[in-house]
């Protein structure tokens, strides 16, 4: 897997555009901002070529409010009847289980077209670009955009800077490095309005959310020492305080805030229409700690820092699972396969 943006893999993705004229963009379903901002981006450059292109996100979910200000209006939750004939790019996509429901859109798509910047992503595409030390994945739609000779129009750039500053958390995790922070000031250049983008990702704040944090808050647990914390959110908190399932993104990094915490993991009981299955997060502030080996070692996968699963297991068994995995890469042993 390549560690760096090279020519060729560049050039591969490139080709893939300039000789087709029909496209399906996709993201991870309940996308975040890198998601978001990385398939935007990448739509509005195909539009600009003078491609036909549909944005698709799987499952009925509202995006997050925060994320309200961009221009998804055109993104669909039906497969397009014409999906044979387009060329599918799937961005932010660790694999091709996070794009939708089976069978997942690639069975379909004339070809498959992966770009991501995950370090375990499973290279499900015909042609993929995977740059694991990019900061994300809207850093490395860039690089593509450039290899394109698209120029960046106010929106494209305000797209591409609402998926660097969230991913990078503010150009405060460790992911920030120079070339996001160079790509920063280029995208401000262009026109992306960090003002209003602050504004609308993170001083936009749904009154349903904030109570549907305190719940979270509430229920934290302690464990080891206050080296990680666990908390949930049931799925009767969401109907009882007026929240949508989205409104849970964020909560998380409360409690990766606390005092002495390596490790914290978020449960959340998903609406009744769509499964058994429970959603963890799990966030480290270590390097140390590798919470995607935590993450596959129960199906799922993401970054060293910033990981997730799914299991039908009851709350305290996933909580007795994380306290065990935790123990285990604490130890430096590694995750064990889930039994």
């Amino acid at each position: 897997m390549s560690q760096t943006t090279t020519k060729p893999d560049l050039q591969a993705v490139a080709d893939a555009i300039r000789s087709n004229d029909r496209f399906i963009v996709v993201a991870h379903e309940n996308p975040d901002g890198d998601a978001l901002g990385s398939m935007l981006a990448m739509s509005l450059a195909l539009q600009g070529l003078g491609r036909d292109v549909v944005m698709y996100l799987s499952g009925a979910a509202p995006t997050p409010g925060e994320y309200s200000f961009l221009d998804l209006s055109r993104v669909h939750r039906d497969l397009p009847v014409d999906l044979a004939e387009r060329v599918l790019i799937a961005v932010d996509c660790a694999n091709e289980r996070r794009i939708g429901p089976e069978p997942t859109p690639i069975d379909g798509a004339k070809l498959v077209v992966n770009v991501d910047h995950h370090h375990d992503n499973s290279a499900f595409g015909a042609v993929n670009l995977i740059v694991a030390d990019a900061s994300s994945t809207a850093e490395i739609v860039r690089d593509v955009l450039r290899q394109l000779d698209v120029p960046l129009t106010p929106e494209i750039a305000a797209a591409l800077y609402v998926g660097l500053v969230t991913d990078t958390g503010r150009f405060q995790y460790t992911n920030t490095t120079p070339k996001s922070l160079r790509l920063a000031a280029e995208l401000v250049e262009a026109g992306a309005d960090v003002h209003g983008i602050f504004r609308h990702v993170y001083e936009t704040v749904q009154f349903a959310k904030l109570k549907l944090l305190a719940r979270a808050l509430e229920r934290a647990q302690l464990f080891e020492g206050g080296r990680l914390i666990v908390s949930y959110l049931l799925r009767d908190d969401f109907g009882d305080v007026g929240a949508e399932e989205p409104y849970s993104e964020g909560i998380i990094d409360y409690l990766r805030a606390v005092e002495g915490s390596e490790m914290v993991a978020l449960i959340r009981e998903p609406p009744r229409n769509e499964g058994p299955a429970r959603r963890i997060s799990l966030r480290s502030s270590h390097d140390e700690v590798d919470v995607s080996a935590i993450a596959r070692a129960s199906g799922g996968g993401g970054h060293r820092q910033a990981a997730g699963f799914s299991s039908e297991r009851t709350i305290g068994e996933i909580i007795d699972f994380i306290r065990r995995e935790f123990v285990l890469a604490t130890q430096g042993d590694g995750a064990a396969p889930e039994s």
